[in-house]
């Protein structure tokens, strides 16, 4: 099984080799003067957002029409193909690592390994989330700063105020700096607010963004996790994150205590 390489994670960065964190704020930095004048569209972003995600969907198992995983992502998420006027596509990675990532252009790929420990519930709120990303603009952002990194790499490319055409080398490296990216407090706590109020406008168990959280916390609590990549790096306040959902929920009257919440023994994808 080949090494995953994936985009704006809401678990947070996955190590993978030779990956450097880009900060969204000083990426311009790494490349020369002239890519700091890049005129980068969101067309440009979903444009490369494609490219990126092509070239893992080919690098990486993905679960077909009729396996579990599939049939069950397609049974929680069928529906939200058109969400808040975006058109979305799901995919399941077959992978040890723990994730989920959503692109700009409307690709939402989903870990198996994040689908065993995750309830029904819990894997709508995570993937709310991601589309919150999307929707707030924040994986255009990511993708610059990707495509800067790569396009750093050929002078000719970080010269140019256009954005240029990536050899299959240079997207596999963008979609490993896009997977590194990290975004701010801000804009992780937009996607948690986006996240919620998708749960709660779908009539969803909006207690399922609370409780994935606590597992986040009990995952990035121990040194070691056998077959588990350290998912939450970039997101160290997952207990904070969780008591904000839990305040929200109880705001609205939607607050109902799910007990202590552990992480399963068996997966819940059958």
């Amino acid at each position: 099984m080949k090494k995953i390489i994936v985009c704006l994670a809401f678990l947070g960065a996955i190590n993978s080799m030779n990956a450097q964190k880009i900060n969204l704020g000083k990426a311009a930095g790494i490349v020369s003067n002239g890519a700091k004048a890049l005129t980068f569209t969101n067309e440009d972003a979903i444009k490369l957002s494609k490219e990126s995600v092509d070239w893992m969907d080919k690098n990486n198992a993905v679960a077909g029409p009729k396996d579990p995983y599939t049939v069950r992502l397609n049974k929680l998420f069928g529906k939200h193909k058109s969400q808040d006027g975006l058109t979305l596509n799901y995919k399941v990675y077959k992978v040890k690592d723990i994730n989920a990532f959503a692109c700009a252009d409307g690709s939402v790929r989903v870990f198996s390994s994040l689908m065993d420990i995750m309830t029904d519930n819990e894997l709508l709120a995570v993937i709310g989330h991601e589309i919150g990303h999307v929707k707030n603009q924040d994986t255009k952002d990511a993708m610059k700063s990707a495509y800067l990194k790569a396009a750093a790499l050929d002078a000719a490319s970080s010269a140019s105020s256009a954005v240029a055409t990536l050899n299959d080398s240079q997207i596999g490296k963008m979609a490993n700096a896009f997977l590194d990216a990290s975004h701010s407090k801000k804009q992780e706590s937009e996607a948690d607010t986006y996240s919620y109020d998708f749960m709660k406008a779908n009539k969803y168990d909006v207690v399922g963004a609370y409780s994935a959280f606590k597992k986040l916390a009990l995952l990035s609590e121990g040194s070691t996790q056998s077959g588990f990549e350290k998912m939450f790096n970039s997101h160290p306040d997952s207990e904070k994150r969780a008591q904000a959902i839990k305040k929200k929920a109880e705001k609205d009257g939607l607050w109902k205590d799910p007990g202590a919440v552990t992480l399963p023994t068996a997966k819940l994808t059958k």
